[in-house]
């Protein structure tokens, strides 16, 4: 049974995210639905979203997270730049391909 917004215990799917966030490897991405399945929490992409809005982006690789067409998000000005710095290719439209830079957990990273 899915559950609810008001069934979910922000602290725990924060923890969770947090978990899933710091373990993307540079040159990487995963979307916010990817993320969500993976704390056990689907349907909840946009509250993943809320919590990586606030979360520190200077402890915690924000910047791979995208929309799962591979948009970047529109509130944070300078994501393209620190993925390309990771040598993900950014489109001007601002995509990346997901088939190309999604990571998902237990994949091998060329390094």
């Amino acid at each position: 049974m899915m559950k609810s917004p008001t069934q979910v215990d922000i602290s725990t799917l924060s923890a969770e995210v947090v978990d899933i966030v710091s373990q993307i490897p540079p040159g990487r991405v995963m979307s916010y639905g990817q993320i969500a399945r993976l704390a056990g929490w689907p349907h909840h992409a946009r509250l993943v979203g809320r919590i990586l809005r606030h979360a520190d982006e200077t402890a915690l690789p924000c910047h791979r997270v995208v929309a799962a067409s591979g948009r970047l998000a529109p509130h944070f000005s300078n994501q393209a730049d620190l993925l390309e710095a990771e040598g993900v290719v950014c489109s001007r439209r601002g995509f990346v391909d997901m088939h190309l830079y999604r990571w998902l957990p237990g994949e091998e990273v060329d390094a």
